[in-house]
């Protein structure tokens, strides 16, 4: 997990910032929805670095931080709706570890907006399309991590 900061040429000539995003997605349900958006030709942001894990309810907060402290300027954890995951409550385990996480994520200083949870199930591909663009955009707008220290260490 070796986010890379991306410049490109905006329309009008100016480079244009592209944040480093860190998606946790799990197995049965998110990636599956990703994997639909790509085989649909859904058009997404391709700044994010997937990671698939095989359910959401195993992301703890160390995950997060540790994406953060590589150089992620925003993480998202998404997984199966509430009462729809593979493993019973496994996205109810996710909620309850997403609210540990962004208390430790207020703790570091770090805006909450940099940190999201989305239920996002396999048949949502355009959902997924939206919620990238969404979440891309937001933090776009949050700017670098103040956590990144541009020494290229990561």
């Amino acid at each position: 997990m070796t986010p890379t900061k991306t410049k490109r040429k905006a329309k009008s000539g100016s480079t244009k910032w592209n944040p480093n995003i860190v998606v946790f997605a799990c197995n049965w349900c998110s990636y599956a929805g990703a994997d639909t958006a790509g085989v649909s030709r859904i058009q997404h942001e391709p700044h994010f670095r997937m990671i698939r894990v095989m359910c959401s309810g195993r992301i703890q907060p160390g995950f997060v931080l540790k994406a953060f402290e590589r150089g992620a300027d925003g993480v998202l954890v998404s997984g199966c709706h509430i009462g729809d995951c593979h493993y019973i409550f496994g996205n109810e385990r996710a909620l309850e570890q997403f609210e540990k996480t962004k208390n430790m994520v207020r703790l570091l200083g770090l805006e909450e907006g940099r940190l999201r949870l989305e239920w996002i199930s396999a048949a949502e591909g355009a959902r997924f399309a939206e919620v990238i663009n969404d979440f891309t955009a937001q933090v776009r707008k949050l700017g670098p991590s103040p956590l990144n220290t541009g020494n290229g260490e990561r």
